[in-house]
Parts: C-alpha cells; sequence; structure tokens
C-alpha cells in the first residue's frame, strides 16, 4: 500500500480543495494550525445530537460515551483506507460541518478531518484525542532540564526511545479513556439533560481500559525489555506501555510509514533482526502491505518469530474495547511462546 499512500498524498491538496468548495457551510481552505482547529465552544442544541469521527476507532469509543443518546458516523470504516492519505469527499465535508460534535485523532493522522476545521467560517466543537496525550504520558520519562542530549532526543518526532511523541495514539488505552471523558464533558454541554448519563458511561469505558492496561503490566513483568521489531511505528504505545525493547531501524519504520522505499542497509538490518533471532515478535500491521514488508514477515516466520497483526481500523463487529485488548493479549501470548 506504500505506493497508493505516495499517490494519494500528491492528490490530496487538490482533493481537499474540491472538498471545501462542496461545503456550503465553508467559504475556504486555510493552512491547519493551533488555533484555527481550537475546539468551539459546545452550546445545548436543538434535536438529534449527531457524532462524526475521523475513523471508526474514535467512532467506537464515542459510542461508548453516546450510547442511545446520540448517532455516530464514522468516515473511514474501510480496513483496506489509509487514514494518512485519505480523500475527504464533498459529503465528508459537510458532515463534519453540520456535526454536533467531532472527534478525531489529531497530530496529523486524519489531516482531513484538521482541514475541514480549520476552514473559514465555520467552529464546530471538537475532541482531538492527540492533545490529550500529556494527561496519560509517563511524565518520568520526559529529560531532566539542562540535559541537552536527552532534550534534543525527545524533540525528534522521529525518534522512538520511551517517552517519544507518535501520532498514533489510540494505541495508547489511557489516552482513549481521556478522550471518552472529553467526549463526555462536551455532550453533557450539548445535552445538559443526559450529562450525567455520558459522565457515567466515560467512567465505565474508563474501567475497561484498565483491562487492557493490566495486560501491558503483566507483559512488562513477565517479559521486561524484551526485544521485539515492527513493520512500521503504529504500535508505539502498546510496545512502549509494555516496556519492551523496539529494535526496529529507524529508517525502516519511517520510511514504510511514509510510503517510501528502506534502503537496502534497513532492510537488510531489520532481517538480520530474524535471521538471528535477536527479537522475540514482529509487530506488523497488515493495512500497509507491500512487497518489502511481506518479506520481513516470510523472514520473521522461518526464523520462527512470532508475528503479532495489527491495524490502524477497527475489524468488523468489534469494539475499541475488544480491538485493544486483543492486541495486548496477542502480544502477551506471542513473547510467551517466542524462541
Amino acid at each position: 500500500m506504500s505506493s497508493i499512500r505516495r499517490a494519494s498524498r500528491t492528490k490530496l491538496t487538490a482533493a481537499l480543495g474540491l472538498t471545501c468548495a462542496a461545503a456550503l457551510t465553508l467559504s475556504a481552505c486555510s493552512s491547519t494550525d493551533s488555533a484555527s482547529t481550537e475546539s468551539a465552544p459546545a452550546t445545548p442544541v436543538d434535536g438529534p445530537i449527531t457524532i462524526v469521527a475521523s475513523t471508526n476507532v474514535w467512532g467506537s469509543v464515542a459510542e461508548a460515551v453516546a450510547g442511545n443518546l446520540a448517532t455516530v458516523t464514522s468516515l473511514i470504516s474501510d480496513p483496506s483506507a489509509d487514514p494518512h492519505s485519505y480523500e475527504a469527499s464533498p459529503a465528508d465535508a459537510a458532515a463534519v460541518a453540520e456535526a454536533s460534535l467531532v472527534v478525531y485523532n489529531g497530530g496529523g493522522y486524519d489531516q482531513f478531518i484538521e482541514d475541514i476545521l480549520g476552514s473559514e467560517g465555520k467552529d464546530v466543537p471538537s475532541v482531538d484525542a492527540y492533545t490529550l496525550l500529556d494527561e496519560s504520558h509517563d511524565h518520568e520519562s520526559e529529560p531532566t532540564s539542562g540535559d541537552a542530549t536527552a532534550e534534543a532526543e525527545a524533540a525528534d518526532d522521529h525518534g522512538h526511545s520511551h517517552g517519544e511523541v507518535n501520532e498514533h495514539v489510540w494505541y495508547n488505552a489511557e489516552v482513549a479513556a481521556h478522550t471518552a471523558e472529553e467526549i463526555a464533558d462536551k455532550l453533557g454541554q450539548l445535552d445538559p439533560d443526559n450529562a450525567a448519563q455520558y459522565t457515567a458511561n466515560a467512567e465505565t469505558f474508563h474501567e475497561q481500559v484498565h483491562g487492557i492496561t493490566d495486560v501491558t503490566a503483566k507483559i512488562a513483568a513477565d517479559h521486561p525489555g524484551a526485544p521485539v521489531a515492527q513493520t512500521e511505528p503504529i504500535a508505539h504505545y502498546l510496545i512502549e506501555e509494555s516496556e519492551l525493547d523496539d529494535r526496529t531501524p529507524e529508517d525502516f519504520k519511517d520510511s514504510i510509514e511514509e510510503g517510501n522505499d528502506p534502503s537496502p542497509a534497513s532492510i537488510a538490518a531489520t532481517r538480520d533482526l530474524f535471521t538471528s533471532k535477536s527479537v522475540r515478535a514482529l509487530i506488523y500491521n497488515i493495512q500497509t502491505e507491500d512487497a518489502v514488508t511481506q518479506d520481513i514477515r516470510s523472514t520473521s516466520e522461518a526464523a520462527g518469530i512470532p508475528v503479532v497483526e495489527v491495524t490502524e481500523t477497527l475489524p468488523a463487529g468489534m469494539t475499541y474495547i475488544e480491538w485493544q485488548t486483543k492486541a495486548a493479549t496477542d502480544l502477551q501470548a506471542a513473547l510467551a511462546t517466542a524462541p
């Protein structure tokens, strides 16, 4: 799918121009910044509440909070779709503009939402999950003041050390829990009569999240610092919360994620992780397969290294809690059986 990403990114700007022109409530597209996408205050609304989520991941979180008190629409639910380069349609733009509340990942992952929200003339209450990362991140991992090297490493978005900021925040279960709480707060403003129910639903969701974090804590206890590899940094926070050691060459991960061809040296170094049995599991994103990642998977399987499949959107029929619990337990099982 890397070639699809490259082509899609080329066409995205033109598609967004069409999107903005077609949405009657949006007068023009402008570049996204922190000011233009700041969530509008939510005020009580008359009639049904409609929630639009960028992907079914955040749609599932919104559904857990809203229950049957609101309608939730997810713009991306196709497992073959790539949110990084998704081309918003005019109908998507209209849905976002007319929504009571918009829930999205942020951090540039679902940029099409930020572009629509950043358009002139329309303020839509929204929840940006990425901005809630600080509430759940391990602050002890932040560099101490005066440590120039550590500060430089932490500031490098392409580094993958513990404490690194990564846009795939749905693999951080605590971020999802904080997102649920923020959704409940916004819905309570939109629908004050049912505010207590939204809050209770968010609290229930947070309790269910503990089932995921219990698994990652068990992994950390049973397999401290176990070396693993991944085809791209999708499950960064799952690895981080499990306190595992990601040995994947940075060039390889970044190139795959960006839709570029990794260098021959990085491919060779990645393959060597498996042929030398230097890692105990491969975390494999099945939604961005190409010849390179398929070769890495084959190399891992030939060496007897377990493969843990992950995705960027929810599989059909699963909730967020079910999906993330499965990802964590699959990783736990792989490490338990790894050579």
